[in-house]
């Protein structure tokens, strides 16, 4: 395949090094056609061709040992590195061309696994330290239980020794989630996350979300034989569900076909497990939660000064979590809200006997809880529900609806009522008295989360290799 009249520069060394393309043999001799080179006399072409020939074995013997190392075009599973329509590649001598560009990739030579000999072969909790790679479509500015996991499990494993790199939104052009603009969606991931892949050197990556990407970092790992870990965070498909007409069976189709490859799938509750075993999904692996007991503890309520009781909502204001449940409760005492969503300006507007007090963090956000006499917890689709053990470390009792989340934090201990009238859940709930929670909340460790998390990592092996830049 020449190129046009008048395009007379060869495409990288040609002089030194022929690029060709493989066509199909035809009556017993392989046809050698070469590529890039300048419009010339027919006389010199001839002459380049025989010494094609020549340089192949001579004859008409197919080539194999010559051009062993030659792959037909395109080659599979490579098309990350695609330049155009018109990209014709090969791998001469471990070097990838490609032509209206100068760009070439060196391959065979890098690895990722940036762990210890030790980590490698008696599993990453047993010794030595790991780099840890973690991929997610929920990270700062957002404010929800996924991102206070992640931030707080780094934490715990770079107190262990570990390092550890999150890769979220916040590194990529994003646009705002169709009714959800407080959530952005990155934007054209796939190569670029490649590069921070490779340019990260893991030991072990975890896939934390099912969004842009997940999907791209999945993509990446299966394509390169690197094999890689996900957690279920979130009942997707019932957040679906909430917001557009979509079956819960494809939902959880496509969830399911996600976590399919991994070589492990965290959950953080039993109920969860269940439910997605029932759904057809492997490689259930548990990894619980924990809480911060020194920022989360019992204080004054004197922070509010509003009639009493309290009770308190903290999460997202968003359908999903099923919020109008908690707002329509004729209750006495008066009602707070702390969190932030698509549904606040909406919920203030309707509910004005509402105390609507916006994100709240740190300290701040743990006086709201300990101030408070009741946590009232509406959510029916939530996988764990952090808010639940963050209000009992503070000493308030939960009142919540009987499913997965609240059965599995309050794990049948007195220090919560579970009810599918949750007036009646709340009522019942303030007789519980508040030393009850705060024992309840010391058994769940951070500590014990992240040694969860590293016992289910699959340390990636020196012969998980990978084409870097």
């Amino acid at each position: 395949m020449a190129r046009p009249p008048g395009r007379r520069r060869l495409y990288g060394a040609a002089r030194d090094q022929h690029l060709v393309q493989l066509c199909a043999p035809k009556a017993g001799f392989h046809v050698l056609v070469p590529f890039g080179l300048p419009e010339a006399p027919r006389q010199e072409r001839r002459r380049v061709y025989r010494r094609l020939r020549e340089g192949a074995g001579g004859g008409g013997a197919p080539p194999q040992r010559r051009w062993s190392h030659l792959r037909a075009y395109p080659q599979r599973r490579n098309a990350s590195h695609g330049g155009g329509a018109l990209l014709q590649r090969r791998r001469l001598g471990r070097i990838l061309h490609g032509s209206r560009r100068a760009r070439e990739r060196r391959a065979g030579n890098h690895k990722l696994g940036g762990f210890t000999s030790l980590a490698a072969s008696q599993g990453l909790s047993q010794g030595g330290s790991v780099k840890i790679l973690i991929v997610s479509d929920a990270w700062y500015p957002q404010v929800n239980g996924v991102v206070r996991t992640l931030t707080t499990i780094r934490e715990e494993l770079e107190k262990l020794g570990h390092a550890v790199e999150i890769i979220g939104p916040d590194r990529f052009r994003t646009v705002p989630l169709p009714s959800y603009p407080e959530i952005r969606l990155a934007l054209g991931a796939g190569r670029k996350l490649a590069r921070m892949i490779e340019a990260a050197n893991p030991g072990a990556i975890h896939i934390a979300t099912e969004g842009p990407l997940g999907f791209a970092a999945r993509s990446y790992c299966l394509k390169n034989g690197i094999p890689f870990t996900t957690a279920y965070h979130t009942r997707f498909p019932e957040y679906v569900r909430d917001r557009a007409p979509v079956p819960l069976a494809l939902s959880y189709a496509v969830v399911r076909r996600f976590h399919a490859p991994a070589a492990a799938v965290m959950v953080a509750t039993q109920s969860i497990e269940d439910a997605l075993k029932a759904r057809g999904f492997r490689n259930i692996r548990r990894w619980s939660r924990g809480v911060d007991t020194e920022l989360f503890r019992p204080r004054s309520k004197a922070f509010l000064d509003d009639p009493r009781p309290i009770t308190l909502y903290v999460g997202r204001v968003a359908v999903e979590k099923n919020l109008e449940a908690f707002l329509r409760l004729d209750l006495p005492g008066t009602k707070y809200v702390v969190g932030d969503g698509p549904q606040l300006e909406e919920y203030r507007r309707r509910y004005p006997g509402v105390k609507f007090a916006g994100a709240r963090h740190g300290e701040e956000l743990a006086q709201y809880y300990a101030a408070a006499d009741v946590f009232v917890f509406p959510s029916r689709t939530d996988t764990f529900g952090l808010v639940l053990l963050e209000a009992l470390a503070s000493g308030v009792p939960v009142a919540a609806f009987p499913v997965p989340g609240p059965l599995d934090v309050l794990d049948g201990a007195a220090v919560g009522c579970l009810d599918e009238d949750l007036g009646k859940a709340v009522n019942s709930a303030l007789a519980i008295p508040p030393e009850r929670c705060r024992e309840h909340a010391l058994a769940w460790s951070w500590r014990a989360s992240a040694e969860q998390f590293i016992n289910n990592l699959k340390p990636l092996s020196c012969s998980d290799r990978l084409v870097q830049s």
